[in-house]
Protein backbone atom coordinates (compact mmCIF):
# COMPACT_ATOMS: atom_id res chain seq x y z
CA UNK A 1 0.00 0.00 0.00
CA UNK A 2 1.52 3.70 -0.71
CA UNK A 3 2.07 5.30 2.31
CA UNK A 4 1.81 8.86 2.95
CA UNK A 5 4.91 11.18 4.61
CA UNK A 6 5.61 15.02 5.41
CA UNK A 7 8.81 16.82 6.33
CA UNK A 8 10.47 17.42 9.20
CA UNK A 9 13.28 19.64 9.33
CA UNK A 10 15.78 20.13 12.36
CA UNK A 11 18.83 21.57 11.12
CA UNK A 12 18.88 25.62 11.51
CA UNK A 13 21.09 26.08 8.36
CA UNK A 14 18.12 25.12 5.76
CA UNK A 15 15.14 26.78 7.53
CA UNK A 16 14.35 28.29 4.03
CA UNK A 17 14.33 25.26 2.40
CA UNK A 18 11.30 22.87 1.23
CA UNK A 19 9.83 21.28 4.68
CA UNK A 20 6.50 21.32 5.99
CA UNK A 21 7.09 21.40 9.36
CA UNK A 22 10.32 23.02 11.89
CA UNK A 23 12.41 22.34 14.61
CA UNK A 24 9.63 20.89 17.56
CA UNK A 25 9.60 17.06 16.87
CA UNK A 26 7.33 16.01 19.31
CA UNK A 27 4.95 18.91 17.88
CA UNK A 28 5.14 17.86 14.34
CA UNK A 29 4.70 14.23 14.63
CA UNK A 30 1.13 15.03 17.09
CA UNK A 31 0.03 17.06 13.89
CA UNK A 32 1.48 14.43 11.53
CA UNK A 33 -0.16 11.46 13.63
CA UNK A 34 -3.44 13.97 13.74
CA UNK A 35 -3.73 14.37 10.26
CA UNK A 36 -3.72 10.84 9.40
CA UNK A 37 -0.21 10.90 7.87
CA UNK A 38 1.47 7.30 7.88
CA UNK A 39 4.94 8.74 8.72
CA UNK A 40 7.26 11.47 8.58
CA UNK A 41 10.67 12.31 6.56
CA UNK A 42 13.37 13.69 8.80
CA UNK A 43 15.86 16.28 8.60
CA UNK A 44 18.31 16.38 11.46
CA UNK A 45 22.31 17.93 11.55
CA UNK A 46 23.79 14.42 12.03
CA UNK A 47 22.64 10.93 13.16
CA UNK A 48 23.66 11.48 16.68
CA UNK A 49 21.51 14.65 16.97
CA UNK A 50 18.09 12.57 18.18
CA UNK A 51 18.09 9.40 20.75
CA UNK A 52 16.88 6.44 18.79
CA UNK A 53 15.19 5.19 22.26
CA UNK A 54 13.49 8.39 22.48
CA UNK A 55 12.53 8.62 18.81
CA UNK A 56 10.88 5.19 18.70
CA UNK A 57 8.62 6.32 21.34
CA UNK A 58 7.30 9.34 19.82
CA UNK A 59 6.54 7.12 16.51
CA UNK A 60 4.90 4.60 18.18
CA UNK A 61 2.91 7.11 20.37
CA UNK A 62 1.65 9.15 17.47
CA UNK A 63 1.33 6.09 14.91
CA UNK A 64 3.98 6.69 12.44
CA UNK A 65 6.82 5.31 10.95
CA UNK A 66 9.90 6.78 9.84
CA UNK A 67 9.81 7.25 5.69
CA UNK A 68 13.12 8.32 5.12
CA UNK A 69 16.21 10.45 6.67
CA UNK A 70 18.31 13.07 4.74
CA UNK A 71 21.67 13.57 4.71
CA UNK A 72 21.40 17.33 3.62
CA UNK A 73 22.91 18.72 6.44
CA UNK A 74 26.31 17.31 5.38
CA UNK A 75 26.44 19.71 2.93
CA UNK A 76 24.73 22.55 3.72
CA UNK A 77 26.80 22.61 7.50
CA UNK A 78 30.43 20.57 6.65
CA UNK A 79 30.58 21.61 3.00
CA UNK A 80 30.74 17.24 2.22
CA UNK A 81 29.94 16.18 -1.09
CA UNK A 82 30.80 12.33 -2.90
CA UNK A 83 32.22 14.67 -6.07
CA UNK A 84 34.61 16.72 -4.14
CA UNK A 85 37.97 16.79 -5.84
CA UNK A 86 39.66 15.80 -2.55
CA UNK A 87 40.09 12.33 -1.69
CA UNK A 88 39.96 13.06 1.80
CA UNK A 89 36.46 14.90 1.74
CA UNK A 90 34.91 12.22 0.13
CA UNK A 91 35.86 10.11 2.77
CA UNK A 92 34.33 12.33 5.22
CA UNK A 93 31.19 12.39 2.98
CA UNK A 94 31.03 8.53 2.53
CA UNK A 95 31.39 8.49 6.32
CA UNK A 96 28.82 11.34 7.36
CA UNK A 97 26.05 9.36 4.87
CA UNK A 98 27.21 5.93 6.35
CA UNK A 99 26.15 7.13 9.86
CA UNK A 100 22.65 8.23 8.44
CA UNK A 101 22.03 4.98 6.93
CA UNK A 102 22.99 3.12 10.25
CA UNK A 103 20.58 5.84 12.04
CA UNK A 104 17.69 5.39 9.59
CA UNK A 105 18.40 1.46 9.42
CA UNK A 106 17.34 1.25 13.14
CA UNK A 107 13.79 2.07 12.20
CA UNK A 108 14.19 0.24 8.37
CA UNK A 109 14.09 4.02 6.99
CA UNK A 110 16.35 4.34 3.90
CA UNK A 111 18.97 7.68 3.81
CA UNK A 112 18.69 10.15 1.02
CA UNK A 113 21.22 11.08 -0.93
CA UNK A 114 20.15 14.94 -2.52
CA UNK A 115 22.73 17.72 -2.46
CA UNK A 116 25.45 15.84 -1.23
CA UNK A 117 25.98 14.38 -4.46
CA UNK A 118 27.60 17.30 -5.63
CA UNK A 119 28.63 19.04 -8.96
CA UNK A 120 30.66 18.47 -11.54
CA UNK A 121 32.99 22.06 -11.02
CA UNK A 122 34.34 24.22 -13.49
CA UNK A 123 37.64 22.77 -14.85
CA UNK A 124 36.88 19.34 -13.83
CA UNK A 125 36.83 16.19 -15.78
CA UNK A 126 32.91 15.06 -16.07
CA UNK A 127 34.06 11.16 -16.58
CA UNK A 128 36.35 11.78 -13.53
CA UNK A 129 33.31 12.92 -11.41
CA UNK A 130 31.25 10.42 -11.97
CA UNK A 131 33.64 7.82 -11.03
CA UNK A 132 33.62 9.56 -8.14
CA UNK A 133 30.02 9.39 -7.49
CA UNK A 134 30.17 5.65 -8.80
CA UNK A 135 32.78 4.92 -5.75
CA UNK A 136 30.62 6.73 -3.17
CA UNK A 137 27.00 5.41 -4.42
CA UNK A 138 29.10 1.48 -4.19
CA UNK A 139 30.03 1.60 -1.15
CA UNK A 140 27.26 3.25 0.20
CA UNK A 141 24.96 0.86 -1.61
CA UNK A 142 27.03 -2.40 0.01
CA UNK A 143 26.53 -0.69 3.54
CA UNK A 144 23.17 0.06 3.18
CA UNK A 145 22.53 -3.52 2.13
CA UNK A 146 24.64 -4.79 5.15
CA UNK A 147 21.68 -2.82 7.48
CA UNK A 148 18.61 -4.43 5.57
CA UNK A 149 17.97 -1.01 4.16
CA UNK A 150 18.04 0.46 0.33
CA UNK A 151 20.14 3.60 -0.17
CA UNK A 152 18.11 6.59 -2.51
CA UNK A 153 20.01 8.50 -5.25
CA UNK A 154 17.80 11.76 -6.04
CA UNK A 155 17.88 13.22 -9.73
CA UNK A 156 18.27 16.90 -8.70
CA UNK A 157 17.20 19.33 -11.77
CA UNK A 158 19.46 21.22 -13.57
CA UNK A 159 19.86 24.65 -11.44
CA UNK A 160 21.09 22.16 -8.21
CA UNK A 161 23.65 19.78 -9.91
CA UNK A 162 25.09 19.54 -13.36
CA UNK A 163 25.21 15.21 -12.61
CA UNK A 164 21.76 13.65 -13.71
CA UNK A 165 18.70 15.33 -14.10
CA UNK A 166 15.43 12.86 -14.73
CA UNK A 167 14.72 9.67 -13.89
CA UNK A 168 16.19 8.14 -17.01
CA UNK A 169 19.85 9.20 -16.80
CA UNK A 170 19.67 8.35 -13.09
CA UNK A 171 18.76 4.76 -13.89
CA UNK A 172 21.48 4.58 -16.36
CA UNK A 173 23.64 5.58 -14.21
CA UNK A 174 22.19 2.91 -11.50
CA UNK A 175 22.66 -0.12 -13.92
CA UNK A 176 25.70 0.89 -14.22
CA UNK A 177 27.07 -0.07 -10.60
CA UNK A 178 27.76 -3.51 -9.16
CA UNK A 179 25.34 -2.65 -6.15
CA UNK A 180 21.67 -3.18 -7.10
CA UNK A 181 20.76 -1.68 -3.86
CA UNK A 182 20.62 1.29 -4.81
CA UNK A 183 17.44 3.28 -6.07
CA UNK A 184 16.02 6.38 -7.11
CA UNK A 185 13.86 9.31 -5.87
CA UNK A 186 10.94 10.78 -7.95
CA UNK A 187 11.01 14.27 -6.85
CA UNK A 188 7.58 15.58 -8.49
CA UNK A 189 8.94 19.13 -8.26
CA UNK A 190 12.38 18.67 -10.14
CA UNK A 191 10.73 16.16 -12.72
CA UNK A 192 8.51 19.14 -13.55
CA UNK A 193 11.58 21.26 -14.27
CA UNK A 194 13.09 18.51 -16.69
CA UNK A 195 10.95 15.46 -17.70
CA UNK A 196 9.30 15.85 -21.11
CA UNK A 197 6.32 13.77 -19.97
CA UNK A 198 6.20 13.01 -15.63
CA UNK A 199 3.89 10.07 -15.71
CA UNK A 200 5.90 8.38 -18.90
CA UNK A 201 8.85 8.82 -17.28
CA UNK A 202 7.56 7.05 -13.95
CA UNK A 203 6.20 3.91 -15.95
CA UNK A 204 9.33 3.91 -18.00
CA UNK A 205 11.31 4.01 -14.60
CA UNK A 206 9.59 2.34 -12.13
CA UNK A 207 11.41 -0.98 -11.43
CA UNK A 208 14.31 1.99 -9.54
CA UNK A 209 11.74 3.91 -8.00
CA UNK A 210 12.30 3.26 -3.94
CA UNK A 211 11.01 6.95 -2.75
CA UNK A 212 9.07 9.81 -4.05
CA UNK A 213 8.62 13.58 -3.26
CA UNK A 214 4.68 15.16 -3.47
CA UNK A 215 5.52 18.37 -4.46
CA UNK A 216 3.40 20.90 -7.24
CA UNK A 217 5.16 22.77 -9.85
CA UNK A 218 5.77 25.83 -7.32
CA UNK A 219 7.19 23.65 -4.60
CA UNK A 220 3.85 24.49 -2.82
CA UNK A 221 1.48 21.52 -1.88
CA UNK A 222 -0.01 19.34 -4.37
CA UNK A 223 -2.75 21.08 -5.69
CA UNK A 224 -1.26 24.45 -5.49
CA UNK A 225 0.31 24.49 -8.58
CA UNK A 226 -0.04 23.52 -12.04
CA UNK A 227 1.15 20.06 -11.98
CA UNK A 228 -1.45 17.75 -13.71
CA UNK A 229 -1.85 14.56 -10.97
CA UNK A 230 -4.03 12.39 -12.16
CA UNK A 231 -2.08 11.04 -15.03
CA UNK A 232 1.16 11.13 -12.65
CA UNK A 233 -0.82 9.11 -9.67
CA UNK A 234 -2.18 6.85 -12.15
CA UNK A 235 1.34 5.95 -13.58
CA UNK A 236 2.49 6.01 -9.70
CA UNK A 237 -0.34 3.09 -8.94
CA UNK A 238 0.31 0.87 -12.35
CA UNK A 239 3.84 0.15 -11.51
CA UNK A 240 3.28 -1.04 -8.09
CA UNK A 241 4.57 1.63 -6.04
CA UNK A 242 4.30 0.79 -2.21
CA UNK A 243 6.56 3.23 -0.49
CA UNK A 244 6.16 6.91 0.91
CA UNK A 245 4.94 9.58 -0.99
CA UNK A 246 6.48 12.31 1.13
CA UNK A 247 5.65 15.96 0.76
CA UNK A 248 9.01 17.95 0.42
CA UNK A 249 6.77 21.42 -0.03
CA UNK A 250 7.30 25.06 1.12
CA UNK A 251 5.37 25.31 4.32
CA UNK A 252 2.68 27.56 2.61
CA UNK A 253 0.99 29.97 3.34
CA UNK A 254 2.19 28.10 6.96
CA UNK A 255 3.03 24.73 7.83
CA UNK A 256 -0.60 23.30 9.56
CA UNK A 257 -2.30 24.45 5.81
CA UNK A 258 0.30 22.92 3.67
CA UNK A 259 0.11 19.55 5.65
CA UNK A 260 -3.96 19.55 5.56
CA UNK A 261 -3.49 20.47 1.81
CA UNK A 262 -0.99 17.29 1.19
CA UNK A 263 -3.00 14.74 2.81
CA UNK A 264 -5.96 16.18 1.66
CA UNK A 265 -4.34 15.84 -1.98
CA UNK A 266 -2.81 12.45 -1.04
CA UNK A 267 -6.28 11.08 -0.79
CA UNK A 268 -7.50 12.08 -3.46
CA UNK A 269 -4.89 10.55 -5.72
CA UNK A 270 -3.90 7.18 -3.51
CA UNK A 271 -6.98 6.19 -1.25
CA UNK A 272 -10.33 7.04 -3.18
CA UNK A 273 -9.70 4.93 -5.77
Amino acid sequence: MIKSAVTVALVPQIKSGPWIFWENLRQAMAKAGNLGFDGIELFTPDAQGLDPEELEAALQMHDLKLAAVGTGAGKVIHGLTLTDPDPENRKKAISFISAMISFGARFDAPAIIGSMQGNVLVGNDRELTLSWLAEGLEILGEKAESEGVFLIYEPLNRYETNLFNTLKSGADFLESLTTQNVKLLADLFHMNIEEEDIARSILENGKHIGHIHFADSNRRAIGLGHTEMESVAEAIKSINYGGFISAEAFPYPDPDAAAIETIHAFKKYFRNS
